[in-house]
């Protein structure tokens, strides 16, 4: 029996938003421990080759992140390691291309990179993991990625979402997990659509189900545990996806496309 951590990850056992396909070779890159879950998460090497088609080869992949002026950042810091796992609301930045990037989720479960303009990849979003006392009555906070807050304005509680400045890490605003705020759905069914808020039902004992209401009109419920608020009001704070959160049926989604065709018709 094996002891200790495993070292390996069999490719059809990988997490299905990194889209890797089933005959690319029998292991995929394991994200080494980091600020977020192997489940949630995706490591740096799989970006480079699978999505910026930066590499085709390992190799080329630790050239690229053990250069020695550093071409890789994660949040503003930079990062050598290529199992370096990146999650959600993450801001992955290469330095010689000059391009920034958040990692987010599309409406199919699946992580997606939306470019970034340059005042946008200077901060970010954090959820609110936790919110305690710690030694000698210093109050701090706990976010979703790893990150200790201390001394927290006192409005902040489980649940909000902070915008940290990725420059000096302090928080500069925060939004409260509340009716009427815009919300990102980040696990279950409903996986990466954006809603907003309508109410929450509380259940003692078990799980809260928060309902919210997405720009189609369509009724969305999941637990309080897949919610991320994103902005204040109707608006978010961050630039979304292509599909803009929002969930297209198929025969939604065709007609959709046979409008799109209609118009560059229409325009030529």
């Amino acid at each position: 029996m094996a002891r200790g951590p495993k070292k390996h990850l069999k490719r059809i056992a990988a997490p299905k938003a990194w889209m890797l396909s089933k005959l690319g070779g029998s292991f995929a890159q394991r994200p080494s421990q980091g600020p977020h879950k192997l489940r949630e998460s995706i490591p740096i090497g799989v970006i480079l080759r699978h999505r910026l088609k930066l590499a085709l080869t390992r190799r080329e992949i630790i050239n690229i992140c053990n250069a020695k002026e550093g071409n890789v950042r994660i949040d503003n810091r930079l990062r050598r390691d290529a199992k370096f796992p990146v999650g959600l609301m993450d801001v992955f930045s290469l330095d010689k291309a000059n391009e920034s990037y958040r990692v987010l989720y599309d409406v199919r479960g699946r992580f997606t990179l939306k470019l970034l303009k340059k005042d946008e990849a200077n901060f970010k979003l954090c959820k609110v993991k936790r919110k305690e006392i710690g030694p000698n009555k210093i109050p701090y906070i706990v976010t979703n990625d790893a990150r200790t807050i201390r001394f927290p304005h006192p409005d902040i509680d489980v649940n909000d979402t902070v915008k940290i400045n990725l420059v000096d890490n302090k928080i500069v605003d925060y939004c409260k997990f509340e009716a009427g705020n815009v919300a990102l759905i980040t696990g279950g069914n409903n996986i990466g659509r954006v809603g907003i808020i309508t109410h929450r039902e509380r259940h003692l004992g078990g799980f809260d189900i928060v309902h919210l209401k997405d720009a189609n009109g369509k009724s969305i419920a999941t637990r309080i545990s897949n919610i991320f608020v994103v902005g204040k009001g109707k608006k978010p704070w961050i630039s979304l996806p292509a599909d803009n959160g929002l969930y297209l049926s198929a025969l939604e989604a065709k007609e959709a496309r046979e409008n799109a065709r209609r118009k560059e018709k229409a325009g030529k």
